[in-house]
């Protein structure tokens, strides 16, 4: 949220970008970035705006029945109130008319978890005399970096997830070399059994998926479709939760063999875990020397990997997608150059997960999964033992 200590960090990141303002904007819950920003209290059914220039007193521009909503602006900053469309209209020309000003928006659709405010309203402050820029970086520094107890939570939820993980690896493998082999929902409940014991929480999944169900990568296993996990599947279970009071999310994915594994197997999870270890060593090289790196050049690193053993075409997806602290996929940079085209910046405070996969309808799929979060001259996988083999159980 916006507040009086925040906002010379935002103003000084706004005169370096040479802009004149951010222009907030949230309307029913459209752009949660503009109302997290904004401080709403609750979600708006009338337009709301902010600007906050780039030197000066930020300014709320608000409906006439709904004040409620508004009781977190700080007292000292300015709000101005109106009821039809021509006074909002004429508020916006005041306040943004020949400005160059940032919002959530990305030209082109370019990055669809920056896109927020609708093409009428830009082109409504455009007709007020304003230019509209994207405010990515701005979204980046300001709504989805970690703090100090951000990363805290974070550490402490994904080294009870990776152990969590290991444990339910092993549980298939006992099972499925006795007479009652779990089915893959099963291992579903077991895992979230162990959630919750361990104090975690999580918006749905994990997912479970053996044999050729892990060729497609948003599988959700299901009591109507049980599918037994047996000796000679390969296994992929990818977990996420966090903790219960308002934790951040760990996001992992973790692959066994249920017996000795075949040659073909062993060369597709190669290829993925050397594909994540290229993408951590070029995220992890460039925060030490403190050079530039965009989401997008990390995706082709790792599809770079993939390409060159001959798996280029089974690999689908982005390699990662933004943890923020409120969401598991943020709103922050993505490592991705295939799905959209994230150029934003991978700077001190951000965190995503890395997780490139290979899928063979029908037959095999296999993704390795870690998360990173970038310090000062510094990149830190999670969890701390990561996957390097292929797990045999």
């Amino acid at each position: 949220m916006l507040t009086p200590e925040t906002l010379p960090d935002v103003q000084r990141a706004l005169d370096d970008a040479g802009v004149d303002g951010w222009l907030l904007y949230d309307f029913r819950g459209l752009n949660p970035i503009g109302g997290e920003m904004m401080g709403l209290e609750r979600m708006t059914t009338r337009r709301a705006f902010a600007f906050v220039p780039a030197s000066g007193t930020p300014v709320a521009l608000t409906h006439a029945i709904e004040q409620g909503p508004w009781q977190q602006w700080p007292a000292g900053w300015t709000k101005e109130i109106y009821s039809s469309w021509r006074s909002l209209e004429s508020l916006l020309a005041k306040h943004v008319g020949g400005k160059r000003v940032a919002m959530e928006y990305s030209k082109g659709d370019a990055v669809p978890y920056l896109d927020r405010v609708p093409a009428g309203v830009i082109e409504m402050v455009r007709d007020a005399g304003a230019a509209v820029v994207s405010s990515g970086e701005l979204v980046t520094r300001f709504y989805a970096a970690w703090n100090a107890d951000h990363i805290a939570s974070h550490q402490r939820a994904a080294e009870q997830i990776a152990s969590i993980a290991r444990e339910a690896m092993e549980v298939a493998g006992e099972r499925a070399r006795s007479t009652e082999p779990l089915a893959e929902h099963e291992l579903m409940g077991w895992i979230l059994d162990r959630f919750k014991q361990s104090g975690l929480t999580t918006d749905h999944g994990p997912n479970v998926s053996a044999g050729a169900n892990a060729a497609n990568p948003h599988y959700e296993p299901s009591s109507d479709a049980p599918r037994l996990i047996r000796a000679g599947d390969i296994l992929l279970i990818d977990l996420w939760a966090r903790e219960e009071q308002g934790g951040v999310y760990a996001d992992q994915t973790w692959m066994a063999s249920i017996g000795k594994p075949s040659a073909e197997a062993l060369e597709i999870w190669n290829a993925v875990r050397d594909a994540r270890d290229a993408a951590i060593d070029l995220v992890q090289a460039r925060a030490k020397t403190t050079t530039p790196l965009r989401g997008a050049d990390v995706d082709d690193a790792a599809r770079q990997v993939i390409d060159s053993r001959g798996f280029g075409e089974y690999f689908t997806h982005r390699t990662g997608h933004s943890i923020d602290p409120r969401d598991l996929h943020g709103s922050g940079p993505h490592l991705d150059n295939l799905e959209t085209r994230d150029d934003r910046l991978l700077v001190p405070g951000v965190a995503f997960s890395i997780e490139p996969g290979i899928y063979v309808a029908g037959k095999i799929g296999m993704r390795s999964e870690v998360n990173v979060y970038v310090l000062d001259g510094e990149a830190v996988v999670t969890p701390r033992e990561y996957q390097k083999d292929l797990l045999i159980v």
